[in-house]
């Protein structure tokens, strides 16, 4: 890889944690609505593209797959273009790019034509936005940064909630041609949101000094970060709980129709598990900003990841329609939990640094998981004709998921000794010290307490030193 300057953001500039934070958190929430909620809406035109191409579901089912491919698998593409251009110029354009897939799909003629632009276009478009409104928002705030983070995952069930009948509506009155056009409009605002993203100023004592106007050359993706045992632990957690989380809300509405629930009410269920899923999310992301949660988050997502998968256990043994609306209630506070819960501990892992570097290369290998969980639930399904057998697969994947997260923490990384500083971050410390008037093991006692959270008084961010507790 070659070498640029790296949009890392200034150092030695303190998270606002309000102010223009709070337009980031919109745009966050509004781009986080359309990344997640979006290729499940676009499913309300299969049956319309079906009848159009002459094709079977699962030919058109792939459109969804592939919006979903795009946003996780170009993940280090988006690191690379994020640390060479920076964060706004990125989503910008991402936002032209979703549009234009949208537009460009409603005057297809073939399927082939719909993977291309909607699919690929499209879906590499959100993944432009989706990844850097995450470093923005990691950036303007910290101590209210969980429930930030609870309430831009909140655009995702949100968003699905209205897209979905949206969508059913416009296509009644326009039909597919005309929806993804008016759909493709609505894209645009990922353009606005984008705008939205202003970058962080340095601080006034530094812009004239020699320290302030140095530029760092970095690489465009750091892949230093496979050196931290925290980052590891994470990865592998992550990559196993994506296996199996994905896979109840794919298969319950066929679970209850299996039963003989009629469609509408089948389809209810899925309305229930978002309507919880909108309210837990922010309260998840309020709760682990306490004092007492917050040094301990990566504890909470591991019983929010071990409550998933034990409702995913329980509800396998529903035989009833009540069963299944019990099992969606709770399904979707312990899914909620997950959303809030999963860039928090990431962030507190790897600091505002290497965040860029670090989501990429976690999303690209859970786009190898999502293209795996639901397929091989499927398969299971087609070999035992059984859909209790689908949950517990499901419940066995996410329960692992959280032991190796909490077991890791335990035992890689509390012991883990602290690291040695290069010579290269001493001098910059100390220099950065002069110019603050403090001494260098107070500046370093300054950063160890900000990544702790145990500070009285905020001060200004420097280079994030990780601490056991929240190295994951």
């Amino acid at each position: 890889m070659g070498v640029v300057v790296a949009d890392d953001g200034p150092a030695g500039v303190k998270a606002p944690d309000g102010g223009w934070g709070w337009a980031v958190l919109f745009g966050c929430f509004i781009i986080t609505g359309f990344s997640y909620a979006f290729p499940k809406a676009v499913s309300v035109f299969f049956k319309e593209l079906i009848r159009e191409f002459d094709i079977g579901y699962s030919d058109t089912a792939w459109i969804s797959s592939i919006l979903l491919a795009m946003l996780y698998g170009t993940g280090p593409l988006c690191s690379v273009c994020v640390n060479r251009f920076g964060c706004r110029p990125v989503m910008l354009v991402g936002g032209l790019f979703a549009s234009l897939g949208m537009v460009a799909a409603s005057f297809c003629t073939s399927i082939i034509q719909l993977y291309l632009t909607a699919g690929v276009i499209t879906g590499l478009g959100l993944a432009l936005n989706f990844q850097p409104s995450l470093i923005m928002l990691n950036r303007y705030f910290d101590k209210r940064r969980p429930i930030a983070n609870g309430l831009s995952a909140a655009g995702s069930p949100v968003f699905l909630c209205a897209l979905s009948p949206l969508g059913q509506i416009l296509q009644d009155l326009y039909g597919w041609r005309g929806g993804f056009l008016i759909l493709g409009a609505m894209l645009l605002n990922c353009c606005v949101c984008g705008a939205l993203m202003r970058p962080l100023d340095g601080p006034k004592k530094l812009e004239g000094s020699e320290v302030a106007s140095k530029k760092k050359a970095k690489k465009l993706l750091d892949f230093s970060v496979f050196k931290d045992r925290g980052f590891l632990v994470y990865t592998v957690a992550a990559s196993i709980l994506v296996l199996g989380l994905f896979v109840p809300p794919v298969f319950v509405v066929s679970y209850a129709k299996d039963m003989g629930v009629y469609d509408t009410k089948a389809a209810f269920l899925l309305t229930i598990l978002g309507f919880i899923d909108i309210f837990a999310r922010p309260i998840c992301g309020f709760v682990a900003g306490t004092k007492w949660v917050r040094p301990r988050c990566v504890y909470l997502f591991s019983f929010a990841m071990f409550f998933n998968g034990f409702t995913d256990l329980i509800g396998s043994m529903s035989e009833s329609y009540t069963g299944l609306v019990v099992f969606c209630i709770f399904f979707g506070i312990s899914y909620g939990m997950v959303g809030a819960l999963q860039f928090e501990v990431l962030m507190a892992i790897v600091g505002t640094q290497k965040f860029s570097s670090a989501i990429g290369l976690v999303l690209l290998m859970e786009a190898i998981a999502v293209l795996i969980g639901p397929p091989s639930g499927g398969k299971l399904l087609d070999a035992t004709h059984v859909y209790k057998y689908v949950f517990i697969l499901a419940g066995a994947e996410v329960v692992t998921a959280a032991l190796v997260l909490a077991l890791g923490n335990v035992f890689c990384i509390k012991k883990k000794p602290e690291e040695p500083q290069t010579k290269k971050e001493v001098v910059e410390r100390e220099e950065l010290c002069q110019l603050e008037d403090k001494s260098p093991e107070e500046a370093r006692m300054d950063s160890v307490d900000v990544e702790c959270f145990l500070k009285a008084e905020p001060e200004k961010n420097g280079e994030i030193v990780t601490s056991p507790e929240t190295s994951v």
